[in-house]
């Protein structure tokens, strides 16, 4: 099961990011675990200047726009 957090201050660009998420992973049986972080510790720790930003499994892997949703499907492929 894949742990996936949306990193940003709760903005509607961060809530689209972690509904398309969840939404794409549902789509494509993938088991996921979408979570919105809002912790500016959070954002520190993993080094974010822009947000939204997503961590899949601990691993920062976009930051500071609304992914596609082919990146989406291709981080949920992995």
């Amino acid at each position: 099961m894949k742990q996936v957090k949306v990193l940003g201050s709760g903005c509607a660009k961060c809530s689209k990011t972690a509904e398309m998420i969840a939404d794409i992973s549902e789509e494509m049986g993938v088991d996921a675990i979408v979570k919105k972080d809002t912790d500016p510790q959070t954002l520190l720790k993993f080094n974010v200047m822009k947000t939204p930003a997503v961590v899949i499994d601990g691993e920062l892997i976009h930051s500071g726009s609304v992914p596609t949703r082919d990146e989406i499907e291709g981080w949920l492929r992995e």
